[in-house]
């Protein structure tokens, strides 16, 4: 399918940026946009990259009532070199048609994806910070726009990609964060959604994570719905533990986002020759490993944050600090071997990293 290009006209073109220390996440977006459209019985069509505007919908489109909407996030990164770098993408569009086909949604052809995507940020390419720790943040996203009211799959889409420059996703930046253990709400169960990245289970999250904010924690971290006693996840990252000499992290059983920084951190403490364990973990066994000091260090992964450590833990009223309140050795080591592939300034030897211009 071709890519129609209309290019925005001066008065569409937005003010960039002038403080790269103060670009916040998610709130500052490029002049232009790639969009294309899906019928049943026609396919995808209308593929276009066009000034950043407004989308129409209908009051009854079927995304609006009953949460067919899924998204991605990835980024781009511009190099010591000026060069512009993507970090796995491929997967992470992988990961968009898993979650289409959770959400009865049709899958869209990775190829042209991609080449969309690289499009459109050459386009926009002077919006690619260049201060180290910001980046170009993408966001690929899918919603149906059939209008009818009556439950079953849409038989319309609308599938777009906006970027936009960001910096840390927590003001903390790399300072450890405080995680509340939330015992009484769940976020998803084996069965349900929780290992796609729709738009429904981050609704499902956002009352407890607003309780634990008002309480002084950043995030939430999630115990399995059943039984309230195993680790799953924080509400932006998967979580890593450190106990004794074995890195651990929950299995992807269906109720977890399968994690592309996730998978990286497996793959690069593997390769460091550290145990690694997908096991399931019940926060009991984090509690007594940090009540005796085994528990060395906990951190989050995730495209936004990379890797974000964990400075305190707080389960039924009791705080455990971890690794004194600071970051620790195997979190920064982590963090500072990623970001250096991301940008393009070490080897790359499992070949997760794109040069575009």
């Amino acid at each position: 399918m071709e890519i129609k290009v209309m290019q925005a006209d001066e008065s569409q073109q937005k003010p960039k940026p002038t403080d790269e220390f103060d670009l916040g996440f998610g709130d500052i977006l490029t002049d232009h946009m790639f969009s294309m459209e899906y019928e049943s019985g026609k396919g995808w069509f209308d593929a276009r990259i066009e000034p950043y505007r407004n989308i129409s919908i209908d009051p009854a489109a079927m995304g609006l009532h009953y949460g067919q909407e899924i998204f991605e996030g990835l980024k781009a990164y511009r190099g010591k070199d000026g060069a512009i770098y993507l970090f796995r993408a491929r997967v992470n569009f992988e990961r968009f048609n898993r979650s289409a086909k959770r959400l009865c949604m049709p899958e869209v052809d990775i190829d042209l994806a991609m080449e969309a995507m690289k499009e459109l940020i050459l386009l926009d390419k002077d919006w690619v910070p260049r201060t180290h720790g910001t980046s170009l943040y993408i966001r690929p996203t899918m919603v149906a726009t059939e209008p009818h009211l009556g439950v079953r799959p849409s038989n319309a889409y609308l599938f777009f990609i906006i970027i936009g420059p960001v910096g840390a996703y927590y003001k903390e930046g790399l300072n450890p964060v405080k995680i509340y253990v939330e015992d009484f709400y769940v976020r998803a169960t084996v069965g349900g959604t929780g290992e796609a990245k729709t738009a429904g289970n981050y609704a499902a999250s956002l009352l407890a994570a607003e309780e634990a904010k008002k309480k002084g924690f950043t995030q939430v971290l999630w115990l399995d719905a059943v039984e309230r006693k195993y680790v799953e996840e924080v509400g932006t990252m998967n979580m890593f533990f450190l106990i004794d000499d074995e890195v651990i992290t929950a299995p992807l059983t269906g109720s977890i986002l399968p994690g592309i920084t996730r998978d990286s951190v497996i793959r690069i403490v593997k390769d460091w020759g550290m145990k690694v364990s997908e096991r399931s973990l019940s926060i009991d066994e984090v509690i007594e490993a940090a009540k005796g000091g085994r528990l060395k260090e906990a951190f989050g992964t995730g495209t936004a944050a990379v890797i974000s450590p964990v400075g305190q833990i707080t389960y039924k009223g009791e705080d455990h600090i971890v690794a004194g309140g600071k970051m620790g050795e195997l979190s920064q080591r982590l963090y500072d071997e990623i970001v250096a592939i991301q940008y393009g300034e070490k080897s790359d030897p499992h070949g997760w990293v794109e040069r575009i211009d």
